[in-house]
């Protein structure tokens, strides 16, 4: 009889990950989790799983939405670390061009917003 490899209750997948239990919940709905149920209905995650949640939070942390990851092969969703897959490198860059976009427009604003103050700390000189 082969032992059936370790898993985790959802509490220790979130101390382990360092994310919430409500946020692991969210993701299992969302269907990039995957627990399986114990008999008291209690969730059960594979040991992988806390490599999941952290490419998770990585991908999350780059500005991807959890739709757009859902799309993502395994190549990026299961494995941490992971740089790129060829199926995903055009959805990286354009989520870069869209935060260099952000970017400009935020300099912009910050440049009138500098103007602004300018004026008005020499209006009051």
């Amino acid at each position: 009889m082969t032992a059936s490899p370790p898993s985790l209750s959802i509490g220790q997948l979130a101390t382990a990950t360092g994310v919430s239990v409500r946020s692991l919940r969210h993701y299992e709905a969302q269907g990039l989790l995957v627990a399986s149920r114990g008999a008291n209905g209690y969730r059960h995650f594979p040991a992988s799983a806390v490599t999941q949640v952290r490419q998770l939070q990585r991908l999350l942390g780059a500005g991807f939405s959890l739709a757009e990851i859902r799309g993502f092969p395994d190549c990026m969703r299961l494995i941490e670390g992971a740089q790129a897959c060829p199926e995903t490198s055009a959805a990286q860059r354009e989520r870069l061009q869209t935060l260099e976009r952000q970017i400009d427009e935020l300099e912009s604003r910050r440049a009138r917003l500098l103007a602004m103050l300018r004026d008005s700390e020499a209006s009051q000189a």
